[in-house]
């Protein structure tokens, strides 16, 4: 009786939840329609009557006191809705798809895609995979739309020879592609680390490699650390974590994460804490930061200053992989 009930009850959830989506996508794509028409009438009245910032700044004002509950009419986000209208007003086949997506998306997708094609390449993408506006930021950090173009003459060839292949890239779903090489981002992350792994051997002879997605294990949980190495000099492991992304301030967190799981069960008890290296690579900026331990003195951060990578050097080299690595795997 009671799993019968259960059942039940889940039929119910399960109704509940799709209203909700049919809901939300209501609400969303009368939100994009009102921001179309906004930026419409801004557009218009920018043209004949000369509307400038004053202008669009005392509308903002105007709109907010007569709807103080309502949010998102600030001056920036009018322009937005200009901006957004006049780049797709002229464009039949993205001008509806915009509806299916959601306002910060699309704002995303204006300021990082710079053709028709690219601006196309996301939407779609954001509708296929319901993207979070996190994850649409990562995938145009990390040049998605550039890399899915392939110049690879043999994947070239491949989408020439069968119709199919090429209705999957116009569907811009390369990414998923199960082409003789594996996904670009993996190919493209992997030659970099091959690359980082040498360069850092190369450094000094201090310097052995203990392992690669090096695992830690923290209660039931498995975590890699992509590139594990030894100091002999300082008496010390160092782990190198790669994000082929902007940086932010969690990949610090995630990486000191790492070094407590291995003081606590990979470090010997004659060794120093355990130093990270944090390593970023995105579109628009190449960051490195290494991450210490909180119980380091300062004489010996002084010396694991000294006796690591700078920060300047190591910024250089991962640029010159990326770009090295990028062409390569075109």
């Amino acid at each position: 009786m009671l799993n019968n009930l259960t059942a039940n009850f889940t039929e119910i959830i399960s109704i509940i939840e799709k209203a909700k989506t049919k809901i939300y996508k209501a609400v969303n794509n009368g939100l994009i329609d009102l921001y179309w028409d906004v930026g419409e009438y801004i557009s218009q009245k920018t043209l004949e009557n000369g509307w400038g910032e004053n202008t669009i700044a005392e509308f903002s004002r105007y709109i907010q006191t007569h709807y103080p509950d309502i949010k998102g009419f600030s001056p920036s986000n009018l322009w937005r809705m200009k901006q957004f209208y006049e780049t797709y007003k002229d464009e039949p086949k993205l001008a509806p798809l915009v509806r299916e997506i959601t306002w910060s998306n699309n704002i995303l997708i204006m300021a990082g895609a710079k053709s028709s094609e690219a601006r196309e390449f996301y939407i779609k993408l954001c509708i296929k995979n319901n993207h979070s506006k996190r994850e649409l930021e990562r995938q145009i950090d990390t040049l998605l739309f550039e890399r899915t173009m392939l110049s690879n003459k043999r994947n070239k060839n491949l989408i020439a020879k069968s119709k199919g292949l090429g209705a999957l890239r116009d569907n811009y779903t390369l990414e998923f592609l199960n082409l003789p090489e594996k996904h670009l981002e993996k190919d493209l992350r992997r030659s970099i680390l091959e690359n980082l792994k040498k360069f850092i051997l190369e450094f000094g002879k201090d310097f052995s490699l203990i392992g690669e997605e090096y695992r830690v294990q923290v209660g039931n949980q498995d975590f890699y650390i992509d590139l594990l190495f030894y100091n002999r000099e300082l008496t010390c492991l160092v782990a190198i974590e790669l994000k082929v992304e902007k940086f932010s301030p969690a990949h610090l967190g995630q990486l000191n994460f790492y070094l407590e799981a291995l003081d606590r069960d990979v470090r010997k008890p004659h060794e120093n804490p355990s130093v990270g290296l944090i390593l970023c690579t995105s579109k628009d900026d190449t960051v490195v930061e290494y991450a210490l331990s909180r119980s380091l003195t300062p004489a010996l951060i002084s010396e694991y200053t000294l006796k690591l990578p700078d920060k300047k050097l190591l910024r250089k080299k991962l640029t010159e992989i990326t770009e090295f690595s990028d062409v390569t795997d075109r």
